[in-house]
């Protein structure tokens, strides 16, 4: 069983979906966590009441991490509360559905900032808290397929996606020889209140289903969590600059 207890987390976009499931699992396992949220105040606290409910310490912060003022000012809070931090989980992302033909400098702009920006500036505000973990911190971004696969409306954020698996192997090489794992957990096809709303959605998700090889079973937020939870703990120490793929085996064949 994997143990954090003593361990911090810091979980962006964790107020719902993926990053919502992260948050919890990683509090089930002994973490005390740092909720980030930026426009679902109302979820972030349902989702804090339960990490409380499980005898961890909860803060609930808001910040836009795609600014600079508003990530140095989070992480400047998790050092006044907690001292340290142990594991920093990237997960909020935006962007929007929309055509490459019709994206605006002011879309491209957009995804890139909250889905890559951040966490350049994420790291470069935490790295002095993670040095003082004990044992080696953790970093996880969270990916999905549109990083290496062409999806209907997708572009703007696979574009992204990829560029922010590039940024973490490169902040793996600085940053591993100082106590820091960065490493990406890649997502398959899950349903949020997001993914619902991507264009034809049913027939994706009918897709992913039939090219899944384990079964009938979906892919759910709490399968990528548990990837997280992984990365997030020792077992991972030699996982270095890593994207590891949840889909069910779905992204292997046509």
């Amino acid at each position: 069983m994997i143990d954090l207890t003593g361990k911090v987390a810091l979980v962006t976009g964790g107020s719902r979906g993926i990053g919502r499931a992260c948050a919890i699992r990683l509090a089930e396992a002994g973490a005390d966590i740092v909720l980030n949220y930026v426009t679902s105040r109302g979820q972030a606290d349902q989702t804090a009441e339960e990490i409380a409910a499980l005898g961890r310490k909860v803060a609930v912060i808001r910040a836009d991490i795609s600014e600079e003022d508003d990530v140095h000012s989070m992480l400047d809070f998790v050092g006044e509360t907690f001292g340290k931090l142990d594991i920093l989980v990237s997960n909020a992302a935006s962007g929007g559905f929309r055509p490459l033909l019709s994206a605006t400098a002011r879309n491209f702009e957009a995804a890139m900032n909250t889905n890559v920006r951040a966490l350049l500036y994420l790291l470069q505000a935490s790295v002095p808290l993670l040095e003082k973990s004990d044992g080696r911190a953790k970093v996880i971004g969270i990916s999905s397929h549109g990083s290496h696969t062409a999806l209907p409306f997708y572009g703007l954020i696979g574009t992204s996606k990829a560029a922010l698996e590039s940024l973490a192997r490169h902040f793996a090489l600085e940053l591993g020889d100082r106590g820091i794992n960065v490493n990406i957990v890649q997502a398959g096809l899950v349903a949020t209140d997001s993914t619902r709303l991507l264009p034809a959605a049913d027939e994706m998700f009918a897709g992913s289903r039939m090219k899944s090889m384990v079964g009938e079973r979906d892919l759910e937020a709490y399968d990528v969590a548990n990837a997280v939870l992984f990365m997030a703990s020792p077992l991972s120490d030699l996982v270095q600059g890593q994207t590891l793929i949840i889909d069910g085996g779905a992204a292997i064949h046509i």
